[in-house]
């Protein structure tokens, strides 16, 4: 199993594309939608499924043009399913008053922790809220690999000035979900390089 980080739009926001021999899934298609299909097209990928750590403008942007050219589902979690119709709550109103995002529901709305297999993919599902109300972590555990979106980051943490954001929650999600992960477990963030849970139980100031 292979894994690669694309950074993406103005906010550089990382898209993930994970995959085996022929299939792959992406995680947080934020902008560029003909660079992720460029990529894929590429690896001779067929994409499966697009999941979403939560639903911020800077994570979905490239979400319908990805779906509708693939025909593949999404996955978001229930707090944040009408947020991909309404740019008040995913922040596209605010920051691109321009052009406002208004994307087609999810296909699959998660409603709590759970395991989901897709394909010869098999995540457990976290919930962290605290960025957003949202916010999902997936724990891929046979290859150690968790995706945190915009929870964790290499020496820092979720911003909590958004709609719906909570300085402490983050941390206990943070506390309680990821660190009693175990120490070599890869953390793919968001935004910016990759990190792992022992370096940053270790060296993270604001845990």
């Amino acid at each position: 199993m292979k894994w690669n980080q694309i950074p993406l739009g103005p906010l550089q926001t990382n898209c993930y594309i994970l995959s085996d021999d022929q299939t792959c899934i992406i995680f947080d298609p934020g902008e560029e939608p003909q660079k992720l299909i460029q990529y894929i097209q590429t690896k001779k990928l067929q994409p499966l499924a697009v999941l979403l750590t939560h639903a911020h403008f800077d994570h979905i942007g490239a979400l319908d043009a990805i779906r509708e050219h693939y025909q593949i589902p999404a996955y978001i979690h229930q707090r944040e399913a009408k947020w991909l119709s309404d740019p008040a709550l995913n922040g596209s109103q605010r920051w691109f008053p321009d052009r406002p995002m208004r994307l087609k529901p999810a296909e699959h709305v998660l409603t709590s922790e759970q395991e989901l297999t897709i394909g010869s993919f098999h995540f457990q599902l976290f919930e962290t809220p605290g960025h957003s109300p949202g916010s999902i972590s997936y724990y891929l555990k046979d290859k150690g690999m968790l995706f945190s979106g915009d929870v964790l980051f290499l020496n820092s943490v979720g911003r909590t000035d958004l709609p719906g954001g909570n300085h402490d929650e983050l941390l206990q999600s943070i506390e309680n979900k990821l660190l009693p992960l175990p120490d070599d477990t890869i953390v793919c963030p968001g935004h910016g390089p990759v990190t792992t849970i022992g370096d940053e139980r270790v060296s993270n100031p604001f845990l």
